[in-house]
Parts: C-alpha cells; structure tokens; sequence
C-alpha cells in the first residue's frame, strides 16, 4: 500500500499543476480573442465589389477597338549607286544626276480611328508622309487603299478616306475628362497586331513639348510603343478621348509618358480638312515672347503678367490695329493672357473676322486696342 501511495501523489500533483497552468494561461492552448477581431475587420467588403469580383474593360474594348485600324505605308527611296554621290562635291563634280540610281521600297505602319461610317480615317501625319501608297486593314480581315484628304502638319494630323461598306466608327467622349480616370490605348504596335493596354490619365494641356505646332495633349501612363501612333486612346467606356501621337522615351520604347492628341481638337481638323481642303485658324500676325521677370521689371509691369511684343507682320491684322513692337500685351477680350503658347491656340480658334479687344501696355500706359482676326496662311509642308 505504501508504495502505491509513492505512485499515486507524484500524478495527482502532475495533473493538479496542469490544470492551474491552463486556467491562469488560456492563450497557450487558444488564440487570444483580439486577433480574430483584428482580421474580422481587415477583411474586404464584397457588397463594393461586382457581382463576379472582377474588374474587366472587355466591354469597352468590344464598342471601340472594330473602329481602329492598322495602316501600312510604302514609299519609293532613290539612291545613288555608289553612296560618296551622296556627298554634294562628288554630285556636283559627276553630274550625279544623270547618273543611274538604285531603287527600294520602305515600309512603315501605324494606327488609325474611323470616325464616321462614310470612311474618312483619322492618323498621325507623321504615320503618311510622303507614302506613296497607304493601305488601311479592318479589325474583320478587310483591307482598302487609302485616299489621303487633307493633312495638318501643324496639329500632327492626317485625314484618309477608304471606300468600304459597312465601316464601323468610334464614338466621341465628351471634354470632361479629369485626372486618374482610366484610359485604354488601342493600336498595332510594333506591327504584332491590334493591342490594347490601360493606364490613367495622367495630365491634360501639355504643350512645350516640341512636337507640333499647337500643342494640347493628354498625358498618359497606358503603353504607347512604335506603331501606336494615330491610334485611339479611349474611356473606360469605349469613347474616343484623343489620338495616340508620341512617347517620352530614351529607349524607344514606352517608359509610361505618352501623349494624345484631344479628341475635340481631331474632330475640328477632320471637319476643315474634309469641308475646305484646310484647316482655318484665327490669326493676328505677331510674334511674342514670355515676360521675364527682367524684362517686366525694365518695362515696368510689375507683377501682372504679359508678353512682349517681338515682332509684327506688315500689313497683318495686328498691325492694322495699331500695335507695335515693344508693346506688353496684357490681356486679350478682358481676359488676362497667361503664356505664349496658350494664347496662340486661343487666338486660332477664333474665326476669320472676328473682332477682339487688345489690352496693351505702352511707355508706362495702358490702351485697349481694337483688332479685326485674320486667316492664318498655311504652313509650308
């Protein structure tokens, strides 16, 4: 009996201690209450989601992309046989004219929009300049040769028409467009075929820039790549927003700066260009410059903002309004003008013949000068 007592204490106090252990200690065995409570409220709200949980632009995608299409150019290159020719000592001293020359044929492609089911196509100037012949290539397989319009090396801007039937045509969004909404790029880049990517808006209004003449672009981070030129950036909805143009780029390839051309401003050159054979810009026949804070002090603005006069055209609508070399324009209809470029595109789209009321800053005093706009003549291409 005594030994089975030995036996018996020593598991009696074994469990005794077990069971003190796990009521002063219950996380050992369970986690602590809070931790549930923790991942309860990290956990995601589906009643924000779609019904399937899956963010998805094919519909978009479906509206707009049979209105994009792929362009192929081709052009004629004459070069002389032996390339020292080439050089103008060596053409003048051979007659290099008159010698034979060889031939070959250089290919290029890019993107387009079709903007109306009449057929008239939308691209990048730059995209069929100097081709020799164009062929457009529908999303369902057709292809046409394309009738160049009308261009606008000024907007970087080209017009086509293809006699197909049944052509489909992108629909346009409206000028609302904000900062972060979703953009989708729509183009043949690198000639793989029709490619879509996403991005946002990243900016509006970017201008000197460098690459056309009025500048207005829409930023963007979605890839723009070689081939994408004249493209369609569109919304999240399938509208057209603007005209895919160029990147930001030193390795050629896309870094996530693109631009586009506004798709209002496509809309009005297309209208020109198929109505009148040209685009018609306002004009008044000056050249200005920024207001360095040195020059605003010397001509004594202050801090108001303006632009000096550097140049008038003799004979042009600025000059028959009376104004002058050295003047500071300070506003332009009561509006306070703001830098060169911006109001360049605004005086451009004024129509020939309207009047505008100049203000201006003369030796110190201020007039308001009356001005009748002209048309601006067209750039040598």
């Amino acid at each position: 009996m005594r030994r089975i007592s030995y036996l018996i204490w020593p598991v009696v106090t074994g469990i005794l201690a077990a069971l003190l252990i796990l009521q002063l200690w219950p996380g050992l065995v369970s986690p602590p209450v809070n931790r549930v409570e923790i991942r309860e409220a990290a956990s995601i709200d589906t009643t924000a989601l779609p019904s399937s949980g899956v963010v998805s632009y094919a519909d978009a995608v479906d509206q707009a992309a049979p209105a994009v299409v792929n362009i192929y150019t081709r052009t004629l290159v004459r070069q002389p046989v032996n390339p020292l020719l080439n050089d103008p000592f060596f053409r003048n001293f051979f007659n290099a004219d008159q010698l034979p020359q060889r031939e070959r044929i250089e290919s290029s492609l890019g993107s387009g929009v079709i903007l109306n089911p009449q057929g008239y196509v939308v691209t990048n100037n730059h995209v069929i300049s100097g081709a020799d012949s164009i062929i457009v290539a529908l999303r369902d397989g057709r292809e046409a040769v394309a009738d160049v319009v009308g261009v606008d090396p000024e907007t970087d801007l080209a017009v086509l028409k293809v006699d197909l039937e049944d052509l489909p045509s992108i629909t346009f969004a409206n000028d609302d467009l904000r900062i972060g909404d979703v953009a989708l790029a729509i183009g043949n880049p690198f000639g793989v075929g029709q490619t879509v990517t996403m991005g946002i808006i990243s900016a509006t209004g970017r201008n000197r820039l460098g690459l056309s003449t009025y500048e207005d672009f829409i930023q963007t981070d979605a890839a723009i790549n070689p081939g994408n030129s004249g493209g369609a950036l569109v919304d999240a909805h399938g509208n057209l927003i603007g005209i895919n143009t160029a990147i930001f780029s030193k390795s050629g390839g896309s870094q996530g700066i693109g631009f586009a051309i506004p798709s209002s401003l496509a809309r009005q050159v297309m209208q020109d260009l198929i109505t009148h054979g040209r685009v018609i810009r306002g004009w008044l026949g000056v050249e200005i410059q920024e207001l360095s804070p040195r020059l605003a002090e010397s001509f004594g603005v202050g801090d108001r903002k303006g632009l000096v006069v550097a140049g008038i055209f003799r004979n042009g609508p600025a000059h028959k309004a009376g104004l002058q070399p050295g003047d500071v324009l300070l506003s332009i209809n009561g509006e306070t003008v703001r830098s060169s470029r911006l109001e360049m595109n605004r005086i451009a789209g004024l129509k020939p013949g309207d009047r505008i009321t100049l203000g201006v800053l003369r030796n110190g005093h201020e007039m308001s000068l009356d001005a009748q706009v002209g048309e601006r003549p067209p750039s040598r291409q």
